[in-house]
């Protein structure tokens, strides 16, 4: 087991008023901290998610952990074969490696905190993720930055046939 012990001088805090915002309903993602602010420790964003709508198509992080902690709602979570429903106040960590989605609940909006660990610098994908929603860029041209963001797409046939 390794420690990873993170090095940064100030604490974080994020103002809700400051944050960005990336994107609009269906899915919206505020940023809060990512990686560089806190000493590689951690990134966290917030998914507000409309009803029923995708927040993740399966993936896997090769070097993190992942946390979903539901604020509000109801968010269907893939981990490996599984999906579990987690309700407001449930909290979901899917170990690196471990293929994972989320989706708001059929019939049900969700609000969640997420966090990467250790961190990854990760606003600038959910940026790309805005500029393929608007056309500017394609799907495919995720393929190209997967490694730096360590976000690797996936086929999953049990989220696939749970979410059509």
């Amino acid at each position: 087991m390794s420690l990873f012990v993170p090095r940064f001088d100030e604490t974080v805090l994020v103002r809700d008023a400051e944050a960005e915002v990336v994107g609009d309903a269906p899915v919206a993602v505020r940023l809060l901290a990512d990686s560089s602010a806190s000493g590689g420790a951690l990134s966290t964003v917030r998914v507000t998610l409309a009803e029923g709508a995708d927040g993740a198509r399966p993936h896997v992080h090769h070097n993190s952990a992942e946390m979903f902690y539901l604020l509000d709602g109801e968010a269907e979570v893939l981990s490996g074969d599984d999906i579990v429903t987690a309700r407001r106040g449930d909290l979901i960590i899917v170990p690196p490696d471990r293929p994972h989605a989320f989706a708001a609940a059929p019939g049900s909006t969700a609000d969640l905190l997420i966090v990467i660990t250790p961190g990854v610098e990760r606003f600038e994908y959910f940026r790309h993720l805005q500029r393929i929603r608007l056309g500017e860029v394609t799907p495919e041209s995720l393929l190209e930055v997967q490694e730096l963001y360590d976000n690797h797409f996936l086929g999953s046939d049990a989220w696939d046939g749970r979410r059509r």
